[in-house]
């Protein structure tokens, strides 16, 4: 196995490790919305349904590395994808970035939040009863979908670096092919000349027959 396709898998153990807690921080997000009957924010929903499909796709990507690596290209296309969604995502989030988690009821970004924000402290809901918990997942989800921006850009770099090397593989084997046929017909050519050259004339028999026939002839 080639150097980039060491570090692709790598990269991709990261990947996988670093998206599985953005998917159970804003799972618990998206149960809070669905239970209260509110709908989830895009800012969160966005990100969640991203940080699943990346998931699955690393997970798959890496299961089956050896299909992968014949379709580098494709994967490499795919993982600017997922790369391009995530910096969406994050644009998102923004927000969040210049909040305080010591004093994030006095966020703009707070009133946002809906049942987990300014409305569900109102409306006493139990979803809102730690600003502190809901601010500190919201950055750490925030601070892993950076991770995974570089990450998965990581990713698509290493994975053209597999096609370009897998190619080059490909071209190899060609050629050893074509040289080892080549070699097979100039030995059979070679062959079938030298026997050619070594197979006794039907010219050079009839004389001795003819003069064996005479010595018969004449001894008679």
């Amino acid at each position: 196995m080639a150097l980039s396709g060491i570090l692709f898998i790598f990269w991709r153990l990261f990947e996988i490790v670093t998206l599985i807690p953005i998917l159970g921080m804003l799972a618990y997000f998206v149960h809070g919305y669905v239970s209260s009957n509110q709908l989830t924010p895009d800012f969160i929903l966005v990100l969640f349904i991203t940080s699943v499909l990346a998931a699955a796709w690393a997970v798959a990507t890496l299961v089956s590395y050896a299909r992968a690596r014949h379709s580098a290209l494709f994967v490499a296309l795919v993982d600017l994808g997922f790369l391009a969604a995530l910096i969406a995502s994050v644009v998102q989030l923004k927000g969040l970035a210049a909040a305080s988690c010591s004093n994030f009821t006095a966020a703009p970004f707070y009133f946002n939040l809906g049942v987990f924000g300014y409305y569900g402290r109102q409306s006493n809901s139990p979803w809102a009863s730690d600003a502190g918990k809901t601010c500190t997942m919201l950055k750490a989800c925030f601070a892993l979908a950076i991770m995974n921006i570089l990450f998965f850009f990581f990713t698509f770099l290493l994975a053209l670096l597999v096609a370009r090397h897998h190619r080059r593989d490909n071209e190899r084997v060609v050629v050893k092919r074509e040289v080892h046929g080549s070699r097979h017909a100039h030995r059979r050519s070679s062959r079938n000349s030298r026997d050619y050259d070594n197979r006794p004339s039907s010219g050079t028999h009839r004389p001795r027959h003819r003069s064996s026939s005479r010595r018969r002839n004449y001894y008679v």
